[in-house]
């Protein structure tokens, strides 16, 4: 990894009033990097990411410090600044839902020749020629880039917000669950081609998704997040083999065995808090057999563990069997 990162993330909150739906994440994303976001439903993964690139909803207060390195070795201070110049070369989403990300009203090619143009000074011919080649790069027909994008199939659309996404070659590609729509032969060809298309753009990506499959076959480090906060981040092999933090081991339990015996899943008790209603102390406190009075009482910060950054009082507590040390059987 490089020596500054690409991007760097310093206690970054998001709230709507009085309610903190993400609460002081730190990390960083370097160059090449592949950083999963994962979490329940409602831990703040989307919103984390949507803040990155200055699209946090209509009325949230995004706070912290977001530093964007600029090619000149200095960095530039993207919370409370406009995000237009950050759009194109530099970075790009892809979204979760492709139909509505795309005007329903111009052929996908016309889309894609536009995002060209906000970028490199090339006429429209020359333009809808580098359109027509990105979609066949990520496997769609350039005779399809006269096509509307109801006429395309789920499939066929991710992968044209996935050519917008890369063709102009950016240094950041943000993926906000890119695969929620799609059954899983489809899952796997669209992060097959994202995969490829980061690379060849020589792109980091910050990819947010309820899929560990996913993150164990495409990232390189996780981040995983409850009721907007960090729970335990580091590199994928290691996080997975051995968790640290029982809410993580709890989320890899709940995976089915990818081969062997099936057997019956485990659950973790419980929901997740309301963002309005966290309790004191640890987020995860009422969810966990491990939690104590100092658990219930005082919020864990990250703390480096075994090659990664673990946010729990008893992480050494945490046996190598943990699927069966807090996990009801349904």
């Amino acid at each position: 990894m490089a020596a500054e990162p690409l991007l760097s993330v310093r206690d970054l909150s998001v709230s709507f009033g009085a309610v903190d739906a993400v609460r002081g994440l730190s990390f960083d994303v370097y160059d090449g990097d592949v950083l999963a976001l994962v979490g329940e439903s409602g831990a703040g993964k989307s919103l984390t990411a949507r803040a990155l690139l200055g699209m946090a909803p209509r009325g949230a207060t995004v706070s912290g410090s977001v530093r964007s390195r600029t090619t000149s070795g200095g960095a530039d201070e993207l919370v409370g600044a406009r995000a237009d110049g950050l759009w194109g070369r530099r970075v790009a989403l892809v979204p979760q839902d492709a139909l509505s990300a795309l005007s329903p009203v111009h052929p996908v090619g016309d889309q894609l020749a536009a995002a060209v143009r906000s970028v490199q000074r090339l006429s429209r011919r020359d333009a809808r020629a580098r359109a027509a080649l990105a979609l066949e790069r990520v496997g769609v027909p350039a005779a399809r880039s006269r096509a509307y994008p109801h006429e395309l199939s789920g499939g066929m659309r991710q992968r044209a917000v996935i050519a917008m996404a890369t063709v102009n070659e950016p240094e950041l590609i943000v993926a906000d669950e890119p695969t929620t729509a799609l059954d899983p032969d489809l899952r796997d060809q669209v992060l097959h081609v994202l995969t490829e298309q980061r690379k060849a753009a020589g792109a980091a990506l910050v990819l947010v998704t309820h899929d560990l499959d996913a993150v164990r076959a495409h990232a390189g480090r996780v981040l995983v997040m409850y009721a907007g906060g960090h729970v335990e981040s580091g590199p994928v092999d290691r996080v997975f083999a051995r968790p640290r933090a029982p809410y993580t081991a709890g989320l890899l339990a709940s995976l089915p065995p990818a081969t062997g015996r099936v057997r019956r899943l485990p659950a973790m008790a419980g929901a997740p808090p309301a963002p309005g209603a966290l309790p004191p102390g640890c987020a995860f406190a009422p969810r966990c057999p491990l939690a104590e009075d100092r658990c219930r009482t005082e919020r864990p910060v990250p703390r480096p563990v075994d090659g990664r950054e673990v946010s729990c009082h008893r992480w050494d507590a945490v046996p190598e069997s943990a699927a069966d040390l807090f996990l009801e059987h349904v």
